[in-house]
């Protein structure tokens, strides 16, 4: 009986996943997440801090977040690493290519994202459809599984933020996709976008995100640095009129990473993909999503690059995540420290939020983290802390104590001689003339600790 018992509920499963209905039996034991601020301390099944209709500046909590769950990490990390096997089973992966191995996968995905209460989700096109021998029938595939993504997104009214092409697992991207230095690979990445738009605008993608993983150089010695930047402008610009083209309305989206794989790569951080961009006439058309873990690869503090690139206006999507510095790798870990949290969210309300981005967790639980319920665990921390970050952020513009010490710093330049160099009136001979009538210009203190110890004293 018990064998005919599960026979019976595989029929089901296979018959349920090729209709594109949830079954939800793979997170059986994990109830919905609910808002419990009175929850014990040890209670790590709930949410403490993150209240989604809360109202904040006039706004729901979950509009200023927007939490999106990546699909790469959560349902097809298995916990390996360089220097290790994987550790990670799932009772719904069964570790092969099939086609119905891919659906279990993406049914239990959406069943997790509406347990943890989340309106958003993103993937890589080879995330939830595999690579056939062909490109006909890699994207015959990958039409089946959209549809079923579709459907489930229709039934539990889950969102795709962003989706993407992996371009750089595949043998063939070895030298890079639009950067390779055979056009015929080239051509290949170009067609997998072609198919990548295409199935954005199917699901309704909000954006549409690009990550270089190896577009960048190993040695300079066999890199034409200007063929390969060149025919990357060229490779998002045939990207830009095919959206046009057929319609699709989402933000296009750079990812900035320095290095890891490559050596160096050319969207090194978020200057310089503003600078480029700025270069080859697409900075009207392309905006950054920006990871932390990234701009601290880059030698930057944890929030420089979301606060270089809103400064810029360029700021379109944050992938939330963290690193250990003192590694020096991109270790993907969910962020859950208050004050860098703060800071970011300081910024996003500063430019009035991120949509149509959005707060994607770009992270893996540790492999030592094996347990179903850890996935559960991770995000609730991370949208506790961004939820905490978010109310620290809100006090700090409603009092309104350090936009005041901001903008006493800079009071020279809002009149007399500092108002003209301001707006660029001045010039080089006027600028000697002022300095021969005023004498040695006055030592001001930066106060950098005061700032420091108050911004302490929201966290």
């Amino acid at each position: 009986m018990a064998v005919r018992a599960c026979n019976i509920q595989r029929i089901y499963v296979r018959f349920a996943l090729s209709k594109g209905e949830m079954t939800g039996q793979y997170f059986q034991d994990v109830s919905r997440i609910i808002f419990n601020p009175d929850a014990e301390v040890d209670d790590t099944l709930c949410f403490k801090f993150y209240n989604a209709t809360e109202v904040i500046l006039g706004r729901p909590m979950e509009e200023w977040l927007r939490f999106s769950v990546c699909f790469w990490h959560s349902f097809r990390g298995t916990g390996a690493d360089p220097f290790g096997q994987a550790t990670i089973r799932r009772s719904w992966d069964d570790g092969s290519e099939t086609m119905e191995n891919y659906k279990r996968r993406l049914e239990a995905g959406f069943e997790f994202f509406t347990k943890l209460g989340v309106k958003y989700w993103t993937f890589h096109d080879r995330d939830i459809s595999p690579e056939g021998p062909t490109l006909a029938m890699t994207n015959r595939d990958l039409d089946e599984m959209t549809d079923l993504a579709l459907n489930l997104q229709r039934q539990t009214g889950i969102q795709l933020l962003w989706n993407t092409c992996n371009l750089f697992a595949h043998p063939r991207y070895a030298n890079g996709a639009a950067t390779n230095p055979n056009a015929h690979v080239v051509a290949y990445a170009v067609a997998q976008v072609k198919k990548g738009l295409e199935i954005g605008r199917k699901l309704g993608a909000q954006n549409f995100v690009f990550w270089g993983g190896r577009e960048g150089y190993n040695s300079l010695l066999n890199t034409d640095l200007d063929i390969e930047m060149s025919n990357m402008a060229n490779f998002l610009r045939m990207a830009l009129v095919y959206k046009k083209k057929i319609g699709f309305e989402g933000q296009l989206l750079i990812e900035p990473k320095p290095k890891e794989p490559t050596r160096h790569q050319y969207d090194y951080d978020a200057q310089t993909v503003t600078s480029f961009l700025r270069q080859f006439n697409l900075q009207n058309d392309f905006k950054l999503n920006i990871e932390p873990n990234h701009t601290t690869l880059a030698g930057h503090g944890y929030e420089h690059d979301i606060v270089m690139a809103s400064t810029l206006g360029m700021l379109g999507s944050i992938d939330a995540n963290t690193g250990s510095p003192d590694l020096g790798w991109d270790t993907d870990q969910f962020p859950m420290d208050i004050r860098a949290c703060t800071a970011v969210m300081l910024q996003v309300i500063r430019q009035d939020g991120v949509q149509p981005g959005g707060l994607n967790f770009d992270a893996k639980v540790r492999r030592e983290s094996t347990n179903a319920k850890d996935l559960f665990i991770a995000h609730i921390g991370a949208m506790d802390s961004f939820a905490r970050g978010l109310r620290n952020a809100a006090k700090i513009i409603e009092d309104g104590i350090m936009s005041k010490h901001l903008k006493a710093r800079y009071i020279s330049f809002e009149s007399g001689f500092g108002l003209k160099i301001a707006t660029g009136q001045a010039d080089l001979q006027e600028c000697e003339e002022y300095v021969h009538q005023q004498g040695e210009p006055e030592a001001i203190s930066g106060q950098q600790e005061h700032c420091e110890a108050i911004f302490n004293r929201y966290l």
